[in-house]
């Protein structure tokens, strides 16, 4: 089965992908900030709102949440940052053309801009201080061309004309990286493309008897996920990011979704990839389940960051879609009973869909989110009833909450989640309600647009994650929540804000998912980015200490390169460079992510 046309979604919250069009996605999205143009946080008099229709919370007031944003953050609605509006061309560098370059890329016929807007859209990922850096100044070096091959062959046009005529390569696929991976290395002096595979977003074929698919590469989740659930199928792969992020951006991150615990993370999905590298084509022969032939090169390409070349084609497990999807809920007395629970979860092995905790701060900030009589409307009072009967003894100061996401038979999912309940209940845990599992399950997809509101009154924030031993769980958390009070009291930082979830459960551990932000207002700050990375680099710092990873799914690209040594030893390092050096003698693929990049002149 075959499906030869770009594909292009059909309901509101769709991104087409028209060739003739490659700046369609662009259109639809902001150019400084997180999402649709059309969805953002908004003052409505003196209540929060959020525009739009894509989303659960749009159309609707959110009484509490400026009350809470006092409270926690003490900000001051009267008091906002001033921001560029629009983009000033005038302040984009001018790009470096490389004659002989441009003059083969318009003899292949191949797509191409040098417009300022669509060098600068493509220019950064989603970290905070890129997002600031939009708002207030502009980087010192961006992309010098873009580049929309439709294919894979166009692809190896691309990248061979680039490797005769020394011009450096960054794919861009989605833009939702948030470790700088896609910032131009300020002192590269050739010609910078960046070759967008947003128009190589087919379905080349579906095999549904072995249950795989083949797609091409800049094909974007959601897009993808519509496509094959009306077929019947998904692939069940599910990052935060699912609406803007592409499949090779997946594979070349090493990516997580929410629903890891049945569908496995991107690893565990991938069957096939094609890399385009400045030496050749690495494929297999063949596409099957699993092979003995030597180390496995798959593993070379997952998580490569746009270091070694650009990921082409990907071929995936698809699933039938589950007869029954259901959500839930549960409440425990505090963060420790409910990794606890979640530890005998994994330890018995069952699966379901996704299981997350959050600690007492991110429900209350959940709680702050709702709308009269609707998002989490009820949960306070619902939890005031059950605190006076059945659960006396509980602190609304101290609860957890965790939300749940069963599929499968109706039956599975009945007996999963008896089961579930059941052990719930041995760490002192109930039932919430299936409506509030929903509601806090779908509250993920608006926490980018939060950061980018509150930047707008001094507030800087970003998330960052591990994975972690479950012994160690409870201990890391604490560790970097004091670590974080520890280096804000030091600063003067009286208003900050630190949190943290359980998202995926391993049989041998978990990720741990931190929130942080810090109010600066009433500093004397001549750089509060700064000072906002230091805090996220001595919590990085703590993390590692306490036991856990550089990163569990948001990759290294540039803002943890500097603890590679660490995570995969010296040796470890070396021998990646010898790798990239042997693939990209010419270092083509000068992104600079993973490994210290190599200053190529002219």
């Amino acid at each position: 089965m075959e499906c030869e046309t770009p594909i292009e979604g059909e309901d509101k919250s769709a991104i087409k992908t028209d060739a003739t069009v490659p700046q369609s996605r662009q259109n639809l999205l902001k150019w400084n900030g997180w999402g649709y143009k059309d969805s953002f946080f908004y003052r409505a008099d003196d209540v929060a709102a959020f525009s739009g229709n894509r989303y659960p919370l749009s159309g609707h007031h959110l009484p509490g949440f400026f009350q809470w944003a006092k409270d926690v953050l003490n900000v001051d609605l009267s008091i906002t940052v001033p921001k560029k509006e629009a983009l000033r061309e005038d302040e984009v560098p001018k790009p470096i053309i490389n004659e002989d370059f441009m003059n083969n890329i318009k003899e292949a016929k191949i797509m191409h801009s040098l417009a300022p807007d669509d060098r600068v859209f493509r220019a950064h990922g989603h970290t905070v201080r890129e997002i600031h850096t939009l708002r207030t100044s502009m980087f010192p070096r961006i992309p010098d061309i873009v580049l929309w091959p439709k294919n894979h062959d166009e692809v190896v046009k691309v990248v061979s004309l680039a490797n005769r005529l020394n011009v450096v390569i960054i794919p861009f696929g989605g833009g939702t990286n948030v470790t700088g991976a896609l910032e131009c290395p300020e002192h590269e002096q050739r010609c910078i493309a960046s070759l967008d595979t947003s128009q190589m977003n087919r379905i080349l074929w579906i095999d549904e008897e072995n249950l795989l698919c083949r797609c091409e590469a800049g094909i974007i989740g959601q897009d993808l996920e519509r496509s094959l659930q009306k077929k019947g199928f998904t692939v069940g792969h599910e990052p935060d990011s699912i609406e803007f992020s592409s499949l090779g951006g997946w594979v070349a991150t090493r990516a997580s979704g929410m629903k890891k615990s049945i569908y496995g993370n991107i690893e565990d999905l991938l069957v096939h990839v094609t890399l385009v590298t400045s030496l050749g084509v690495i494929q297999r022969g063949y596409q099957v389940p699993r092979v003995s032939s030597g180390p496995d090169l798959h593993e070379l390409i997952i998580g490569s960051e746009g270091l070694l070349g650009v990921i082409t084609e990907v071929s995936l497990k698809i699933r039938p879609l589950p007869e029954c999807q259901k959500h839930g809920s549960l409440v425990f007395p505090d963060f420790d009973s409910g990794v606890l629970c979640l530890r005998e979860v994994a330890r018995r092995r069952l699966k379901p869909a996704s299981i997350r905790l959050m600690d007492n701060d991110q429900f209350k900030f959940g709680h702050a989110l709702k709308v009269p009589g609707g998002y989490f409307g009820s949960f306070k009072e619902t939890m005031q009833k059950l605190y006076l009967t059945k659960l006396k003894g509980f602190d609304l100061n101290k609860l957890s909450v965790a939300t749940l996401l069963f599929e499968g038979t109706r039956k599975e999912v009945n007996d999963l989640e008896k089961e579930i309940n059941e052990i719930a209940a041995k760490f002192n845990g109930i039932p919430a309600g299936e409506e509030n599992g929903k509601r806090g399950y779908l509250l993920t997809f608006v926490i980018a647009y939060i950061r980018d509101f509150g930047m707008d009154y001094h507030n800087l924030a970003e998330s960052f994650e591990t994975s972690v031993p479950w012994s160690k769980v409870s201990s890391l958390c604490r560790n970097v929540k004091l670590c974080i009070q520890r280096e804000c009291a030091a600063r003067n930082i009286k208003y900050y804000y630190i949190t943290c979830r359980v998202t995926q459960s391993y049989d041998a551990g978990a990720c741990i998912y931190f929130y942080l932000s810090f109010n600066y207002a009433s500093l004397t700050l001549t750089d509060p980015m700064a000072i906002y990375e230091e805090l996220e680099a001595k919590a990085r710092d703590e993390i590692l200490r306490s036991g856990g990873s550089i990163s569990h799914h948001h990759g290294v690209g540039k803002i943890r390169q500097k603890w590679m040594p660490h995570s995969v030893s010296p040796l470890g390092l070396t021998t990646l460079q010898a790798i990239k050096k042997h693939l990209d003698p010419k270092d083509i693929f000068a992104c600079g992510n993973l490994i210290p990049p190599t200053h190529s002149k002219l």
